[in-house]
């Protein structure tokens, strides 16, 4: 209810600051105390809203990769189960990803925005795929922190986590010091979140000020991108899953999880559903315990396929709206990183706030592009939380059919 609540007001905040800005917009050339006192005050809340979320993002992303990964356990006992989970996760997340940038190039929402920023000075230029890749490997670990280069922090993370777990003991209380930073850090997201509704009603108001109604239209777009790609990756990509793997139809997959995606839609929580996902894949599906207690409750945590194909589409759409060129290089980061950071900001709330900020600073897109799709974030987040849980249910059933398991008919 809480997270219902902040997303609400989050929705309130920007509808309020489209309707303030738009006010006001026109009066603040003429009005010395609107263009010297307010709109520089407003200005200075969303500003400091934005280096909130900044200063969340690297020992939040550390701490709980760190944990996620070394929470796993003996990896000799994962065995065949956790790789092919942890590799289906990833690959379905990463083809959501494609599909969201495939949407936001064929809809282009945020085309005729035309907002102008420093970003276009000090976009970076196009790199050779090679050193795409090699940028990804971290030479100073303590320098990526630093530097706040996500996609070299996420993968020294996870090597960490895996250490902790083939050091022992000794590695389990470093594990457990992790995981307290963590929690810490998810509290401290809790405290900044509870701010978002100010920092977007002043952000979007500043925007709407400048650029006036104009900026309406392209929101429908964004929208619609979404849903149809959430469509799309479910009807594609999970009932190809479903038919080539599982030797079952569409039609029996979607019918046996129909009650765990509607109770994802309503509560917009893949934790919260996960008891209706448990019981509809045992009940439907005869799925054994063993498999269902460990992909499901995983794929609560790291799965976030809906959140990965929002992420293709509003860095497409920020990108679109600010006039940055988004070279092939750039969308083949944004699928780098976002597919990784999926597993680290999982089960956060604002999650996908977060992530989408990570996201827009690792190809240098301007993180003031998160105040354009915070406020409809409310309507976005029933259909990337149903598609998660889509997700999670198809890959358990997949994992199930690969370890010999009889599904039911």
């Amino acid at each position: 209810m809480k997270r219902v609540s902040l997303l609400v007001k989050i929705s309130i905040g920007f509808v309020l600051g489209i309707i303030f800005g738009f006010a006001i917009g026109p009066t603040v050339p003429n009005s010395e105390i609107l263009s010297v006192y307010v709109i520089p005050f407003i200005d200075l809340v969303g500003k400091i809203f934005l280096r909130l979320l900044m200063m969340l993002i690297v020992p939040l992303v550390f701490s709980s990769l760190v944990a996620g990964a070394a929470s796993v356990g003996d990896i000799h006992k994962l065995g065949r189960i956790g790789i092919k989970t942890l590799v289906l996760y990833l690959l379905t997340t990463a083809v959501a990803i494609i599909i969201g940038l495939a949407c936001g190039n064929l809809f282009n929402p945020g085309v005729g925005m035309n907002i102008p920023g420093d970003i276009q000075a000090t976009s970076k230029a196009a790199k050779p795929l090679v050193d795409v890749i090699l940028d990804i490997f971290p030479t100073n670990p303590i320098a990526s922190m630093v530097n706040a280069n996500m996609l070299q922090i996420i993968v020294f993370a996870l090597f960490f986590g895996v250490a902790c777990i083939l050091a022992g003991e000794r590695g389990r209380k470093i594990a457990d010091f992790f995981e307290s930073i963590a929690e810490v850090m998810y509290k401290v997201t809790h405290i900044v979140m509870n701010v978002a509704p100010y920092g977007v009603f002043a952000l979007i108001t500043v925007t709407a000020a400048k650029f006036g109604i104009a900026i309406l239209a392209p929101f429908v777009k964004v929208i619609a991108a979404v849903f149809i790609g959430c469509i799309i990756h479910a009807l594609i990509v999970y009932s190809g899953m479903i038919t080539v793997i599982c030797r079952r139809s569409p039609k029996w997959f979607f019918k046996g999880i129909d009650e765990a995606a509607i109770t994802a839609f309503v509560t917009r929580s893949s934790s919260g559903t996960l008891p209706v996902t448990l019981a509809n894949v045992r009940d439907e599906f005869g799925i054994s315990e063993g498999v269902s207690s460990f992909v499901l409750p995983l794929g609560a945590t790291i799965n976030m396929d809906g959140t990965a194909l929002y992420q293709g589409v509003c860095a497409l759409f920020v990108a679109q709206a600010f006039n940055v060129p988004m070279t092939l290089s750039m969308q083949i980061g944004i699928v780098v990183t976002a597919t990784l950071a999926s597993i680290g900001t999982a089960g956060v709330p604002g999650a996908g706030l977060i992530m989408l900020t990570m996201v827009l600073t690792s190809v240098g897109l301007p993180i003031e592009g998160i105040a354009l799709v915070a406020g409809i974030d409310v309507i976005l987040d029933s259909a990337r939380t149903c598609l998660n849980v889509i997700g999670d249910t198809a890959v358990c059933a997949v994992v199930a059919a690969t370890e010999g398991e009889t599904l039911k008919s």
